[in-house]
């Protein structure tokens, strides 16, 4: 579980996170969305790291983050996995040797177990027949699964996704969807997915926090968003006119 307590972070006097409080749960996917700029690429940035927030605290599985240092911070990087908008692949390397980076760099496993472990993790997002291949040979979606296969390859106990469908179909979109809720699942893992697809929200948002402008304006899961009454949420959402009729056929079976 990870727990962030009323985070803020400005930039130049400009306050990009007002005071977010919010609980990420074992075993679920948890969402965070919102518009573009609304500040949730900035949250998972200070959730992970890669930013310090000005206030506020941010614990993994009761470990304050914020406080631990560079020895104390090493195993619980271990403990992360992340899939990154662009996939990330290293181009010099096939889509075994991608998936063994982490591995060679952080496991204390013999060359033979690591292989193997790269193999299974393949194997488990159905890339096995693509291991000698090279990140211009195969295609998007199948980086992501490279990618995602990446991520695990250390048996996160906490895996980051920022913008995981972005760039892809919506077959394809529905596809990684379902690999990552899978595998959150399967190994119990805090999975965080930075998205704005709706279709991402309705079909696995377990737990699901919405950002308008800094402050986080709802959370909620993916049965509940349909009927909220926040104003803003709903201009969100129903931007489209699909989502909009699902929200008139919802609130005509109430009426019924």
């Amino acid at each position: 579980m990870i727990e962030i307590k009323n985070i803020t972070k400005s930039f130049d006097g400009r306050i990009v996170l007002n005071n977010i409080s919010a609980v990420f749960e074992d075993g679920k996917a948890n969402l965070i969305i919102g518009r573009s700029g609304s500040g949730k690429t900035v949250l998972i940035k200070n959730i992970i790291g890669l930013m310090i927030p000005d206030s506020g605290e941010i614990l993994y599985d009761n470990r304050n983050f914020l406080s631990m240092n560079k020895a104390e911070l090493k195993p619980l990087r271990k403990e992360m996995g992340m899939l990154f908008q662009g996939s990330a692949l290293f181009d010099s390397m096939t889509v075994l040797e991608n998936v063994l980076f982490p591995l060679d760099l952080f496991s204390k496993d013999s060359v033979r177990e690591r292989k193997k472990r790269a193999e299974f993790c393949l194997d488990r997002v159905n890339l096995s027949d693509a291991g000698h291949l090279y990140p211009s040979e195969i295609s998007g979606g199948m980086m992501k699964r490279a990618a995602i296969a990446r991520a695990i390859a250390l048996q996160p106990k906490y895996l980051f996704c920022d913008e995981p469908n972005s760039g892809l179909d919506p077959k394809t979109s529905l596809l990684i969807d379902d690999l990552i809720y899978s595998i959150t699942k399967e190994y119990n893992m805090t999975t965080v997915i930075n998205t704005h697809d709706m279709n991402s929200v309705m079909n696995i948002g377990d737990n699901i926090i919405f950002i308008q402008e800094g402050i986080m304006e709802w959370q909620g899961n993916k049965h509940e968003v349909i009927t909220s009454h926040n104003r803003a949420l709903n201009d969100f959402i129903f931007a489209s006119d699909l989502f909009r009729k699902v929200k008139d056929v919802e609130a005509s079976q109430e009426e019924g």
